[in-house]
């Protein structure tokens, strides 16, 4: 394990029992305490963490990372609803990437009624929502699968990415902060997000307002390197009007 893996493995510990103790670490990665305390400040310096005497603890505004089971279960009469209004954004004859995640099978799951796409996905399950669809021209990054979350991820799927330009991309969201950005929980999928970012025309972000107010570990972009937010009612003014000001346009439908 490497130290970006032992991080993200100490953040999901501390998020799952509140609280981590150097010792308990170092004896569970099978490092010195002296490596754990460094992992530790640099946890605390990017507000991931906040350090106590002899350990840290969860910063309140992070979220625990849920496999995709527990996402597919959690708001999903309004993923559907966001996934109806994302659809909206698609034309005919569209080059789209749709990254992995709950609410972008959702999405895929309603492609069917279009004539003709191209779509790219890094998602397993989304490609399997597509994959009988004669009217879409289907491809994956390919890469190595992450199986709590169903998605492809490294510089296999990187490269794949680089050699196209896309219309649009459809964008899943871990979290969303005022201060960070749009986050996700594993460093490679941040790293390939932010490829698909470059390679999209369009940087279109569909998420349940739950995420406001939260992040994951790992920045994708910034709220300004949007061009439109699918989210639902529940949005707070604040972040609806920080949004529009980065010219940011924003579709809500009700929560």
């Amino acid at each position: 394990m490497n130290s970006t893996e032992r991080r993200h493995e100490i953040v999901q510990l501390a998020l799952a029992d509140g609280r981590v103790r150097v010792v308990d670490l170092a004896e569970r990665f099978s490092v010195s305490e002296v490596t754990i305390r460094a992992d530790l400040k640099r946890l605390d310096a990017r507000g991931i963490l906040a350090r106590t005497h002899g350990g840290a603890v969860a910063n309140n505004r992070m979220i625990r990372e849920l496999s995709l089971m527990e996402k597919s279960a959690e708001h999903i009469s309004t993923k559907r609803r966001l996934a109806e209004a994302a659809c909206k954004l698609i034309t005919d004859g569209d080059s789209i990437i749709l990254d992995s995640g709950s609410t972008t099978a959702e999405i895929a799951r309603l492609l069917s009624g279009f004539e003709r796409l191209m779509v790219m996905t890094n998602g397993l399950n989304v490609a399997v929502n597509v994959a009988d669809c004669d009217n879409i021209q289907l491809m994956m990054t390919g890469g190595t699968l992450r199986r709590k979350s169903q998605s492809f991820f490294g510089r296999q799927a990187e490269d794949a990415l680089l050699r196209f330009n896309f219309d649009k991309l459809f964008l899943g969201v871990d979290g969303l902060d005022f201060r960070v950005g749009i986050t996700t929980h594993f460093e490679s999928e941040a790293s390939l997000n932010q490829r698909m970012c470059e390679v999209a025309n369009q940087v279109i972000a569909v998420t349940d307002s739950s995420k406001f107010n939260r992040a994951g570990v790992h920045k994708i972009c910034g709220l300004d390197e949007l061009d439109v937010l699918v989210t639902d009612s529940g949005i707070p003014d604040a972040f609806a009007d920080t949004l529009q000001n980065c010219g940011v346009r924003l579709v809500i439908v009700e929560a």
